[in-house]
């Protein structure tokens, strides 16, 4: 054999591995797709059953949506929190990164060191504090105190300040000497420059709000405001002894992830693969 079909053996097996692998790490997401569709007396039938003998998967998901468990008021209050956060959070780092990258001004290297400093600090340090301060100015058990907390992050304005120091800072002094601002010149030429790396941060962003269980539990007290995290723990009390109902309502509270990812994939590997060039 020669080297180019050894290598082709090679490639082979390494795709077979890893196609392997993945089946087996999806299988307990297939089975949790396939029990939802079940009927109780199904789920723990051994051997197991990959296909219901009696489909149920209508009255399952009506259930959980429409039964009372109120699973469509919790939906949209994670939805309202997550949607808000994300884009806040996003304008909110990419002008914190563009401004440290930038913009110079003198101590812009000691208050970029204080604020990774702070990234040091663990959460729960801060949560009497927070939870003080909220009484105080009257955000909390309000979704605008959840999307207050999320709305900085000092990872978000890290990673993005390392795309916007990747721009040649000739594009910068162009805009500068034709009269545009720092905020016209952020907006019209850097922004779009690093729409990858922001698409990216969002999707992340999303994703951390969406699956938040910290927060919601130390922040809110109303039922009506509880988001979906919380909602999963307490329909899983109220429904314990039937699993093809939890997991109906744990396939509906990760669909929108999947959805996200589908849907921003493509800027999430240009986004790795352009921080790869830069690296």
């Amino acid at each position: 054999m020669n080297s180019t079909t050894l290598e082709h053996i090679r490639k082979s097996i390494i795709t077979l591995i890893m196609f392997a692998g993945s089946i087996l790490f999806l299988m307990p997401f297939i089975w949790m797709i396939v029990t939802s569709f079940k009927a109780e007396s199904e789920v723990f039938v051994y051997p197991m059953q990959w296909i219901p003998h009696e489909w149920r998967a209508i009255e399952n998901y009506k259930e959980v949506w429409l039964g009372e468990s109120k699973f469509y008021l919790y939906y949209w209050n994670s939805i309202k929190v997550a949607v808000l956060t994300t884009l806040i959070s996003c304008l909110i780092s990419s002008l914190a990164a563009y401004g440290f990258s930038k913009v110079q001004f003198k101590a812009s290297k000691w208050l970029f060191l204080i604020v990774l400093v702070t990234y040091m600090i663990p959460t729960q340090a801060v949560l009497v504090p927070q939870f003080i301060l909220y009484r105080a100015i009257g955000l909390f058990d309000s979704h605008l105190g959840l999307v207050a907390l999320g709305c900085f992050s000092v990872l978000g304005t890290f990673m993005l300040r390392q795309f916007f120091m990747g721009l040649h800072n000739d594009y910068i002094e162009s805009a500068k000497i034709d009269g545009a601002g720092h905020f016209k010149i952020f907006y019209f030429i850097a922004l779009p420059l690093v729409r990858p790396a922001v698409a990216t941060y969002a999707i992340l962003r999303f994703i951390w709000t969406w699956n938040d269980y910290q927060n919601p539990l130390i922040f809110i007290r109303s039922e009506k405001l509880l988001t979906l995290q919380i909602a999963i723990q307490k329909f899983t009390s109220m429904s314990g002894e039937f699993y093809s109902l939890i997991m109906a309502g744990t396939v509906s509270a990760i669909l929108p992830l999947i959805i996200v990812f589908i849907i921003g994939q493509k800027s999430v590997i240009e986004g790795i693969a352009v921080g790869g060039v830069k690296g």
